[in-house]
């Protein structure tokens, strides 16, 4: 099929075989415009439009009537000639879960093929009560990504690179760039963006609220953008790219422990921080408790291992690629930590 016949107008045929009747149940209460009717003595066919479709009526039509899905609140009608119209809000348009969070600790588990070939492993299978989705996603291969241009019907949305480097473009962001490992990136809501190429073997970890969210490709933008705004607000939010190579490390409030500040929370609106922890020389013995002000806390264990005590579920070792979820109430102290040990936490307000 050729381009030009894809992009033509087409039409979905429904029977009619009260066709007056039908066509005033179209056009007067769901507010279709009538395009065509035909013959004008005595009508047997009309087409109409409306939410981007074209419907055709043929009175002669002995054909299934169908289900049409229009955007409104939620409802279901019943058309003259048996159509049923499923009126319901976009998908991904409703409200954002409560967070509800427990101890949850996940360990590899099972890699599964999502959008554009890549793959994604489930890193808080409960999702904190719909809340959020955090996912580890690879591209095994590498080399160009059959990607479009799209966005997320989203509250938040983080990506941090873990492994490899991935060329992506955004809307309003200039010309395309490579994230490297230890980068991250806020992509605020509804922001056009592409995933252009990847290295073999990329990682990232991708934290995304609320957990069950809708994408949805934009046919029609092309990126980049001939202007740019880099400060343009989407929702309260602004995008942030945070560059590892020219960040700089501090003394963590845990002894012997470092951390890189990512500047998520301010470009968030304050809905979520991401920190990258290290311990250089390693660690053995109780160290202070890790408490915060977020309602719940998410850590990723880049690399290395750790152990920590939980009040009431004793230690709990983490490894290289684990991650565990923590309620706001729930203090946790290091037990021990490996020389060389990275993970990153992810704060949720």
């Amino acid at each position: 099929m050729t381009r030009e016949r894809a992009t033509a107008l087409g039409e979905v045929i429904l029977p009619a075989p009260d066709l007056s009747a039908t066509l005033a149940f179209f056009t007067e209460t769901l507010g279709f415009r009538l395009s065509a009717i035909f013959p004008a003595e005595d009508p047997e066919i009309a087409v109409v439009e409306g939410y981007g479709m074209r419907l055709r009526f043929d009175r002669n039509f002995e054909g299934a009537p169908g289900r049409l899905r229009l955007t409104g609140e939620a409802d279901t009608l019943h058309a003259p000639n048996g159509t049923v119209i499923e009126l319901a809000l976009p998908d991904g348009a409703g409200e954002v879960p409560p967070l509800r969070t427990e101890v949850e600790i996940t360990e590899g588990g099972d890699w599964i093929t999502g959008r554009a070939g890549m793959l994604y492993r489930d890193l808080v299978p409960k999702r904190a009560g719909g809340h959020l989705i955090a996912s580890h996603i690879r591209i095994p291969d590498g080399g160009p990504v059959p990607d479009m241009v799209h966005y997320h019907k989203v509250r938040l949305q983080i990506i941090y690179c873990l492994a490899g480097w991935v060329r992506l473009v955004y809307e309003d962001q200039g010309p395309p760039f490579v994230m490297h490992a230890g980068d991250c990136v806020l992509q605020p809501p509804e922001i056009r963006h592409r995933v252009l190429e990847a290295s073999p073997g990329l990682e990232v970890l991708e934290i995304t609220s609320p957990a069950a969210h809708s994408t949805l490709i934009d046919h029609h933008l092309e990126l980049p953008t001939a202007e740019t705004a880099p400060e343009r607000d989407f929702a309260g939010q602004r995008f942030h790219l945070h560059h590892a190579a020219t960040a700089s490390w501090h003394a963590w409030f845990v002894p012997g422990f470092q951390v890189r500040e990512t500047g998520i929370m301010q470009a968030s609106g304050n809905l979520a921080d991401v920190s990258v922890i290290r311990c250089d020389e390693g660690c053995h013995g109780p160290r202070l408790a890790m408490v915060g002000a977020a309602q719940a806390r998410l850590f990723f264990i880049v690399e290395g291992h750790m152990t920590l005590d939980l009040p009431t579920l004793g230690e709990n070792r983490l490894i290289t690629g684990s991650a565990m979820i923590l309620p706001a109430e729930r203090p946790c102290a290091i037990v021990d930590a490996s020389a060389g040990l990275e993970f990153v936490e992810v704060g949720l307000y």
